[in-house]
């Protein structure tokens, strides 16, 4: 039996663990939602009854906007509890390589490690409606350092992963779909049906299968630890620099961190940029 959670709402339908993202005022991955992911992954992991997990968000307008960059050094301890290092980039990891099938179903905004987390799930479905999808690190002055580097060369190619990465940009759903970074774009309307019906049916088939297949995809496909350790570890690196505390500064002035603010951050970096020329 799955225990609740501060910022998770679950429910079990058969093999699948749906699994809603509510975490207010907008979903920013903190130290509270990290230790619930931790504690998830953790029990899920162990419950025999439990091999697909669904991840949604209980807020239409944001799944995970981003880290909470206030914050960093309390949400890494708390991924340190599954990992043994205080990586949330190796949290994801260990998400990538587990016995679970994950599938993110998105809605709203997924930005920064918010995108690395969906990244790690083993399949991504988009409202094409609502769905918006960046990694804005670069715009910040730092790199994406819980696997969108490793992830996103390996979906698009170097041209598009540089594209995504250098320009800060938001990519609606279509584009998001277009480029690799997700599975499909469907309609709002259609989205619950489709996923809960694939999940059920990944759910049912025997599960030597499915460990048999996901080692073998990721033995290609999943870069080694030690490449999301380097990336962690220049994140960290780089958000300490003075060029990237100054651009987080500006940006907390224009309502980054904020429900408004963060509507059309793609904008507001770009601004950012020009006001420092």
């Amino acid at each position: 039996m799955i225990q609740s959670f501060a910022t998770l709402k679950v429910h079990q339908a058969g093999a699948v663990l749906f699994v809603q993202i509510a975490a207010p005022p907008m979903n920013l991955l903190g130290p509270e939602l990290v230790r619930d992911l931790v504690s998830l992954i953790q029990q899920a992991e162990t419950d025999a009854t439990v091999q697909v997990l669904v991840f949604k968000s209980a807020d239409p307008d944001y799944f995970i906007p981003h880290v909470d960059v206030t914050r960093i050094k309390e949400y890494r301890q708390e991924a340190a509890k599954l990992t043994g290092e205080a990586s949330i980039g190796l949290l994801f990891r260990h998400l990538s390589a587990s016995r679970l099938v994950t599938i993110a179903q998105v809605e709203g905004r997924v930005r920064g490690a918010g995108s690395e987390f969906v990244l790690a799930c083993d399949m991504r479905f988009a409202a094409r409606e609502s769905a918006i999808f960046s990694q804005p690190e670069a715009g910040l002055g730092a790199l994406p350092g819980a696997g969108g580097i490793q992830h996103l060369v390996r979906l698009m190619g170097r041209a598009r992963a540089l594209e995504v990465m250098l320009s800060s940009m938001d990519y609606d759903a279509e584009l998001a779909e277009a480029y690799g970074w997700i599975n499909r774009a469907l309609s709002a309307a259609n989205l619950d049906d489709f996923v809960a019906a694939l999940a059920q049916r990944i759910a049912k088939f025997p599960a030597a299968g499915r460990i048999a297949i996901k080692e073998r995809v990721n033995a290609i496909a999943l870069a080694p630890v030690d490449d999301f350790r380097r990336d962690s570890d220049l994140f960290g690196e780089g958000v300490r620099q003075p060029a990237a505390q100054q651009q987080i500064q500006a940006a907390m002035l224009r309502g980054f961190q904020t429900r408004d603010g963060e509507r059309d951050l793609g904008r507001i970096l770009g601004e950012l940029s020009g006001e420092q020329a």
